[in-house]
């Protein structure tokens, strides 16, 4: 009995948030436009060419602590 109200009113939160991103994003009912750079196709393509073109270079090897977001330099034994 419960599970029809709960499944119900999910889908009607779902339609809601529906509704509410495509005012606001699609129609800018609060003004504002699209900005160019990202309406401009040759613009990704440029931008994406820049990116790959960045020299890389080679470091210390790094690990990603993704709980605190702090990076670690990893030493060797023989560096100690």
């Amino acid at each position: 009995m419960a599970s029809k109200y709960i499944l119900g009113s999910l889908a009607g939160s779902f339609v809601i948030a529906y509704v509410c991103d495509t005012l606001m994003s699609d129609h800018k009912i609060f003004g504002g436009t699209t900005p160019s750079t990202v309406l401009n196709k040759e613009w990704w393509a440029e931008t994406d060419k820049k990116f790959q073109a960045w020299p890389r270079t080679a470091g210390p090897p790094v690990v990603m602590n993704p709980i605190s977001r702090q990076n670690f330099i990893i030493k060797s034994a023989d560096d100690s």
